[in-house]
């Protein structure tokens, strides 16, 4: 158990021996959050690419009623709901494109920003297509990326976040590593390959947690959450290759619900 987990068991248990004692608790995070305006930003994680049943209005951005956001609202019934989330937005197309939604007003911020930055998608090409070799130069150069620049860029997206939003709660989430290492799969990538794309991953994670902790966010993984679910488990809640081609790699319903809904709820 994370101890993510375990202060949230904790929690719940004194909440439940406060009701049986007839002592009214505090209003929850989660009550505060709802009380105001939550506003959902980010790149295909969080639209929901992956996941189906796209809202109609949303085009290329793929928004998913599937989508951990749109399951949050459906289930607080936030004072009101921004869902701006889009297919392949970087750090700087978030910070360009999907803030003009935060306000004074706003109270809980969701984002997943960092990837398309380093060229996720053109990562897992080089690894689907091309030789061992290539892959772990191509996933090394987005590593070389996420330490160099990406920083920077996290930096910036956020401290705009801030400046709009200024009383936000703000909960940056992470991305799930993509394999079980030594697990069912018997064709496809090496486990040279999965080794470094994971590894990848982890650098990923830790530099997006680094900078959110600096902008004073909050960060949830959602490593836990995915672990038993990956690739190669039997059980995975994402996609690999796939038609259409752009849910490859990105999770499924299951993984928005089972993976990031809880990830997001437990920072709330």
């Amino acid at each position: 158990m994370s101890v993510r987990r375990i202060r949230a068991s904790v929690v719940t248990l004194a909440l439940a021996a406060a009701a049986a004692l007839g002592v009214a608790g505090p209003a929850s995070a989660t009550d505060s959050a709802a009380a105001g305006g939550y506003a959902a930003l980010g790149d295909s994680y969080s639209s929901g690419v992956g996941a189906g049943s796209y809202l109609s209005d949303s085009g290329d951005c793929r928004r998913s009623t599937n989508a951990y956001p749109y399951l949050w609202q459906a289930a607080n019934s936030p004072a009101s709901f921004d869902f701006v989330a889009c297919s392949g937005a970087t750090t700087s197309s978030v910070a360009s494109s999907q803030l003009g939604v935060l306000n004074a007003s706003t109270s809980l911020v969701s984002v997943t920003a960092g990837g398309n930055d380093v060229g996720f998608a053109d990562v897992m090409q080089d690894c689907v297509l091309s030789n061992e070799a290539t892959c772990i130069n191509s996933v090394n150069n987005a590593v070389s990326q996420m330490n160099s620049t990406l920083p920077g860029s996290l930096d910036a997206l956020y401290d705009g976040i801030r400046a709009r939003a200024p009383q936000a709660q703000v909960v940056v989430l992470g991305y799930p590593r993509f394999y079980q290492l030594s697990g069912s799969c018997v064709a496809g990538l090496s486990e040279a390959e999965r080794t470094a794309i994971n590894n990848a991953s982890d650098v990923l994670n830790d530099v997006i947690a680094k900078r959110s902790a600096d902008a004073g966010f909050t960060f949830s993984s959602v490593v836990d959450e995915f672990t038993g679910h990956e690739l190669c488990s039997g059980d995975a809640w994402l996609h690999s290759v796939t038609v259409p081609v752009y849910n490859s790699y990105h999770p499924k319903a299951a993984g928005q619900s089972g993976g990031y809904l809880p990830a997001f709820r437990s920072a709330v």
